[in-house]
This record gives C-alpha cells, structure tokens and sequence, in this order.
C-alpha cells in the first residue's frame, strides 16, 4: 500500500507534468508537511516559484534544496527527470534554478557562483565581468518611450545604436534570450566575448554561439548600459526573411523584461514603460477600460508559456514566440495527431532559424486561442518546431504561437503580474 507521502509525490509529479502548476504546488507543499527534507518537493516548489516570477519563493526553496544536497543528505534518484537541459543549457537542478533566481534579479555575481556549479561556465565567466556595474541600467529620464518600426512584417524592427554606432536595424523576437549581436557587427563595434557554446534551434538544428557583452544601447530617447548579449550570425537573415534590409541583431526577452513592453502591431511601434507602480496601475486601468484580454503566462528560463488550444482541442501549454517570420503557430508531430490537422503534399517550403535552413510544410490552423484570444486562419508550419522543446522542462509544451496570431493586437508583457495583455486593433 502506497504511503500519503508516496501519494502525494505522485500526484505532484503528474500535474506538473501535465503543467497544472498551482495544483502541483499544493501537493509538492504537503510533501513538505509530511517529510521536511524531500529534495525533490522542494527543487519542484522552487521551479513552480521561479516559473510564475516569485523570486522570493523560489529563492528560499532552492536555497534549502542546494543545501540539503550539499550536506549529502538526498539521492540523485529523487531528482528525477531534473536534470534534461535544452539551450546553453537549461538545467534543472536546484542550483541552476537558483542561479536563474538571482540572473533575473540582475545579481549576476551571485548568479555566477553557482553557475560555476553546473554546466553553465561560459555563461558564469560573462556574468562575472559584472560585478562592479549593474546591468540594464536605464539612463533616461523618460517614463514611456514610443519606438517605431521601420517593418512590421515579416517581423518587427527597430533601429538601435550599440557603443554609440549609427542606427542599425535589430529585430523583436521573443524567442531569444538574451539580446543577439551579429558576429560582424560584434566586432565592428567593439563588444567583449566570453567564450563559445552550442545549442539546439529551430527544426533541432544545433549551432554555436558565443557569450558577450555590450555597453550601451540606444532606441530613441532611451539608453540602457551594460548588457549582457549572445553573438551569432544574424546578418544571414537579412535576404531570405527581411527582403535585403541588413538586420545587426534581436531584442529578446530578457531586455523586455526589465519594462513594461507593449509590442503594438496595427501602431507599428514598441512602446517601453519603465517598471513602476504608476505604470502599472495606468496599464491595468486601460486594460481595464478598452476591455483587454488578460492572459496569464509562466517563464521557464526565457520561454514565455501560455494555455490555448488548436481548433477546439483540450488545453496546450504554448511557447509564446513571436519570432516566426511570415506563420502564427507550430508545433510537434504529437499536437498534429492529437488534433487532427492533415499534412499536405506540395506544401513544402525553406526558410531559415538560428541553426540554418529549416524545411516546413505549411498548414492552416481552423481556430487558434490564447487565452480568450482568438483568431481564425492562422498559417501553420510544421518543421520549426524545435522537437527537443517539447518536454526539456518535465512537462509538455504542445506548440509555438507566433507572429501572423498577435498581427491585429497591441501585445503587452507584464513580468511582474506574469500576465499579457491583449488588445484587438483590427
């Protein structure tokens, strides 16, 4: 007969597989009632914490986990299924975890201490050439800033200045990290590089980077020093997907994070407040008045994740992405069964991901949801989809929602209520 402790993991383990991550909590914290000392319980309240952004939360559970493997009280058998890794890699282990807490509080020399633990030493050496300035900080007296884009489509750009260069052309894409320089531009501007890495892309692709670190950057009216950056080719995009215009770099999601950033398709402009209550409750009264949808979403390193379906299905936790020039969703082979979608012959097309050239074959999705957010139509493609993806966390992620879905909506992020709020334009 099962023990209530045994029980209660059990079911933990089985709604944090199927991503119910507030119901696995409760049973992970009755692990904890019965048995103080269960790593694995407290390695999964701590990634639960860190996944909805309580850094306070996370922070005092891994702390405890990291120090009851340290005293060799546990067993590597209870940290089963932790430790997959995906990109530059994402472990999962209480002391990777830990180490994520305090990158998103900007304490990268804490952070690097204890990703000198684990398998990211290259991103470790980048965090420790901060620790006698405070990354992201925002030099501009500017409370809001509007950017324009030069492209709406096939993905939004804005010009920016690196080290003080002339205005060149970077790229939105949600699914980056951290901001991405081009190899070229990284040394015609003079950025610091740390070393290199490997990891999986679109379509599985495996490809190297290296770790940096830039100055300053300028959009508009607003500086921000000191930034940490990845450096690949991104130059390559710029025939096949922007049409010629020379693209430098991409503003990923950890620069989106330290603001309140509203990416508005229809205006065509990225709108950057900073993160303040006055802000907030000015976003929230808005949201409130124009009868925004509000969607709530988790963070798995940078991986935004959110429930929708796909034409009526059960709910899927997707990877809100908006990266994936000229489409609106993709996903693995599992989601295509389960929802009956049929590929067709003849629907073959090339494009290119950060790992080079990715074969799809283009689909239309009947009704694709996030959230309350609906639309109709959505051009669908299977191959971008990085397979590794689908499970890395210990749960299923069953798409990526992308570009051609969010065209009609003002797209806001709010990292501290862990919520998007979605305007429909047109």
């Amino acid at each position: 007969m099962k023990t209530r402790l045994e029980e209660n993991l059990r079911a933990a383990d089985e709604l944090f597989k199927a991503a119910k991550f507030i119901e696995a909590e409760q049973h992970y914290a009755e692990v904890l009632r019965i048995k103080l000392d269960d790593v694995h319980a407290l390695t999964r309240l701590g990634a639960i914490a860190l996944l909805s952004n309580r850094l306070d939360d996370a922070q005092k559970w891994l702390t405890r986990a990291t120090e009851l493997k340290g005293s060799g009280s546990w067993s590597r058998r209870a940290l089963g299924g932790l430790t997959q890794r995906l990109l530059n890699p994402t472990e999962q282990t209480p002391e990777a975890l830990l180490g994520q807490v305090f990158y998103l509080r900007d304490d990268y020399p804490a952070a690097a201490r204890l990703l000198r633990t684990t398998a990211w030493k290259t991103q470790a050496k980048k965090l420790e050439s901060f620790s006698h300035v405070r990354p992201y900080s925002i030099e501009s007296q500017a409370e809001i800033v509007h950017i324009k884009f030069s492209l709406t489509d096939p993905l939004p750009v804005v010009q920016v200045c690196v080290n003080g260069s002339q205005p060149v052309n970077f790229f939105i894409d949600t699914g980056g990290a951290e901001v991405i320089i081009d190899t070229e531009f990284a040394h015609e501007i003079g950025a610091t590089q740390f070393g290199a890495e490997r990891g999986f892309f679109g379509g599985g692709k495996i490809a190297g980077f290296q770790h940096g670190r830039i100055n300053s950057l300028r959009l508009g009216e607003l500086s921000v020093k000191h930034i940490p950056v990845t450096v690949m080719d991104v130059r390559r995009f710029s025939d096949p997907v922007f049409g010629g215009q020379r693209v430098d770099g991409i503003i990923g999601t950890f620069f989106l994070y330290h603001f309140l950033a509203t990416l508005d398709y229809p205006a065509g402009e990225l709108i950057l407040r900073r993160k303040t209550a006055q802000n907030l409750r000015q976003l929230e009264h808005t949201a409130q008045t124009h009868q925004q949808i509000v969607v709530p979403f988790w963070m798995a390193d940078h991986y935004m994740l959110a429930h929708g379906t796909v034409n009526g299905s059960q709910p899927l936790l997707f990877f809100v992405d908006t990266g994936l020039a000229g489409a609106g969703f993709t996903c693995p082979h599992s989601t295509l069964q389960e929802t009956g979608i049929q590929l067709q012959a003849g629907q073959v097309v090339e494009g290119s991901g950060g790992g080079g050239k990715v074969t799809s074959t283009l689909f239309e999705v009947d009704e694709l949801t996030l959230g309350a957010a609906k639309e109709q139509q959505v051009q669908g493609a299977y191959g971008p989809f990085p397979p590794q993806l689908e499970t890395a966390f210990g749960f299923r992620i069953g798409g990526l929602i992308s570009h051609t879905f969010f065209r009609p909506y003002a797209f806001t992020l709010d990292f501290s209520g862990m919520r998007y709020f979605l305007e429909r334009k047109r």
